[in-house]
């Protein structure tokens, strides 16, 4: 099978090019790119990861999908071959979203990406390296996700003054290390980055919290009870943006954004989050999307380093669970980043159980089909779900790589009855319905980086099984 290799000299182009926009807006700020909106960010030094627990929908109903509503100034490239990509947002210009924060940044120069075909495994904090350096020479896996940055901190020795101030630096690998590890076997580096589940951050500067009306943060009885930073605060946004420069100085090949989201559930004390005057203040997932905008500008448009996120596979199946925390799979493929990646985990769907957290007396809907237990359903889930999404596709300009994450853990966190262990055919599975519904990339999670290396051989030393 084939491998990806990666030309010396982009790469020693884009860690020089990353370089040099750290520097130079280090010393230049302001100078060559706008970052600020009015009162709601504050000067970064820059030019400027526990994975979703989805919370099952309370409804069993189909998705809809409607208008976009926000957009950006077209890109200006640089000279590149046919092969390179410019990512360009089709949404239209929406004056709320414009006047609440302020114009986009502009990149110097917009350089062409080249879109990577990645079959990958998440490994947390860089675990099992060798073992699944082993596991990729013999199965089509040809690239990993690492976590960047958690819920619990920095995984690497970050030098981003707001990682330092805030005490989220706390290293766990050493980053080029590692990178060069995996690129020494051809292996593509994926660094996930947690960006709005941010305790951390939220309990040394309650100011970038998401707080109520007098001032309070806010504590989210599903989100450890602990504090949210607010996805509408550019500073908050900048620091993300930050990290992932940094780390792309380090080798890494590609960035993930996961919890790309507001929180999910009520707050601890019954308080409602206060985000600025009626009116007056752009919807959530218009926030999300500006933020996704904001970022692919300074990392896919001017380092040439593909941007994905990671959403909950729900808001596929159901638009009112997307809208709750501020992601639209309707607008998602208008955002001009390289992929997006559903954590399509069966075990995650609501299930019929009229007493379990993970139930809604019902069952999940899912491309006409009800699914009462569907963790038994690792093929149908997968490809009803990406079915289901296949609608988006329809609107003019919708374009993104469905990347899935599949299920490669045994949910025992589920009542019994109501959940099978997922072994290699279980996974195998999942990757024939990815198959099947028309996409070839896909990413396993396993919170122990634990995988079986059968359920990743060719498709047909397979064959007899089906």
């Amino acid at each position: 099978m084939s491998k990806a290799i990666w030309p010396s000299p982009r790469r020693k182009y884009q860690q020089l090019a990353v370089s040099i926009a750290l520097v130079t807006s280090l010393f230049l700020q302001g100078c060559t790119i706008n970052l600020l909106a009015p009162a709601q960010s504050e000067p970064s030094p820059f030019a400027q990861a526990t994975k979703d627990v989805v919370i099952p929908t309370t409804q069993a109903s189909e998705s809809t999908i409607s208008e976009a509503t926000t957009a950006e100034t077209p890109p200006v490239a640089t000279e590149m071959d046919a092969d390179l990509i410019i990512g360009q947002s089709t949404l239209p210009i929406d004056p709320l979203v414009e006047n609440f924060f302020g114009p986009l940044p502009v990149a110097d120069q917009t350089i062409g990406y080249r879109h990577n075909e990645l079959r990958a495994l998440y490994l947390g904090a860089a675990a099992n390296i060798d073992k699944t350096i082993e596991l990729a020479s013999q199965t089509n896996v040809n690239a990993v996700v690492i976590d960047l940055k958690e819920s619990d901190g920095i995984k690497y020795a970050s030098h981003v003054p707001l990682a330092l101030e805030s005490d989220s630096v706390r290293p766990a690998f050493n980053l080029p290390l590692v990178v060069e590890k995996f690129h020494a076997a051809n292996i593509k580096v994926i660094g996930r980055i947690v960006c709005f589940k941010d305790p951390i951050l939220a309990e040394v500067r309650p100011d970038l919290a998401i707080q109520d009306a007098s001032g309070t943060p806010l504590l989210y009885k599903l989100e450890g009870k602990k504090p949210f930073v607010s996805p509408y605060n550019q500073t908050v946004w900048q620091y993300n943006v930050d990290i992932a420069k940094e780390a792309i100085s380090l080798g890494v090949d590609e960035i993930q954004f996961d919890y790309v989201r507001f929180p999910t559930g009520g707050t601890t004390t019954g308080a409602t989050p206060y985000y600025g005057p009626d009116g007056a203040v752009p919807s959530k997932s218009q926030a999300i999307n500006r933020f996704i905008l904001f970022s692919r500008i300074q990392i896919q448009d001017a380092l040439a380093v593909p941007l994905g996120v990671d959403v909950f596979a729900t808001i596929i199946i159901s638009r009112s669970d997307g809208q709750r925390i501020g992601q639209d799979w309707a607008t998602l493929g208008l955002l001009g980043i390289d992929r997006v990646s559903p954590m399509i985990y069966p075990s995650h769907y609501a299930n019929n159980s009229a007493t379990h957290y993970t139930g809604n007396g019902q069952g999940q809907l899912i491309n006409g089909h009800l699914y009462e237990k569907p963790d038994f359903f690792p093929y149908d889930v997968m490809y009803g779900t990406l079915v289901t999404g296949q609608k988006a596709f329809e609107q003019p300009g919708y374009q993104i790589t469905v990347m899935p994450y599949l299920q490669a853990f045994t949910a025992t966190y589920l009542p019994d009855g109501y959940y099978m262990r997922y072994d290699a055919a279980a996974i195998r599975e999942q990757i024939r319905a990815i198959e099947d519904a028309g996409y070839s990339e896909w990413v396993c999670w396993n919170s122990r980086a634990v995988y079986p290396t059968e359920a990743f051989l060719e498709a047909e030393s397979h064959a007899t099984e089906q």
